[in-house]
């Protein structure tokens, strides 16, 4: 092979490494406050489900509804921000969490079963909440049930419960019902948004999601 041909077809696995890292990106960028205008509202009972874990009332006039994956980095980032919106919020809005575990997130399936499982046993959040803030210790690691099980101690769970419960297809079909309704939605990335069906991607700054359930609650 020529040392021209090699140059050229570098300079063309470099442009498309460029034009297909340009779509990720782009597809993974915060949404602007044009995007959420120019939306149509997404119907409720496709994001919202009775036995999804809320914070809230149903009745209360803003539902807030994520599609997060436990592993993501990025919603690892949004966390704290959902987390503060919840407590600022709390007799305003209706808060609900679904699961959209990723397919190149190996561990995200299991960290979304191991929720619900702690869930059965009446403590969801607290779990959720120590996935997502203690995500660098599990989210890559070949042996991440050892590190479920710490947290499942310190939150006084009964582990072999939840070891047998992960295992449920009752729990497994809900996760599966999620992924499905968030790809009606039009979720295709994590973590993703919808202010009463009015649709937000990426990791949102709190003064934009405040804005945006502010104008809501004015309505």
């Amino acid at each position: 092979m020529s040392s021209e041909l090699k140059a050229l077809l570098g300079i063309g696995a470099a442009t498309l490494l460029i034009l297909v890292g340009g779509v990720f990106f782009l597809s993974n960028s915060p949404s602007t406050p044009q995007d959420i205008a120019n939306q149509s509202r997404v119907d409720k009972e496709i994001l919202a489900r009775k036995d999804s874990y809320s914070i809230g009332t149903p009745s209360a006039k803003v539902t807030v509804v994520e599609f997060g994956d436990y592993q993501c980095p990025a919603c690892g980032s949004a966390h704290p921000i959902i987390k503060q919106i919840t407590e600022d919020y709390k007799d305003k809005i209706y808060f609900q969490f679904r699961h959209f575990p990723l397919p190149q997130h190996r561990n995200a399936k299991l960290a979304a079963l191991v929720a619900e499982a702690a869930g059965l046993q009446g403590k969801f959040w607290e779990m959720h909440n120590f996935l997502y803030e203690n995500q660098a210790e599990w989210a890559e690691s070949s042996k991440p049930m050892e590190f479920v099980e710490s947290y499942a101690e310190k939150l006084e769970l009964d582990v072999e419960k939840l070891r047998e419960d992960i295992k449920k297809q009752e729990l497994t079909k809900k996760i599966n019902r999620d992924t499905q309704d968030a790809g009606a939605a039009g979720v295709n990335s994590t973590p993703t948004f919808y202010v009463n069906g009015l649709q937000f991607r990426g990791v949102p700054q709190y003064a934009d999601l405040q804005k945006l359930i502010d104008d809501e609650l004015k309505k």
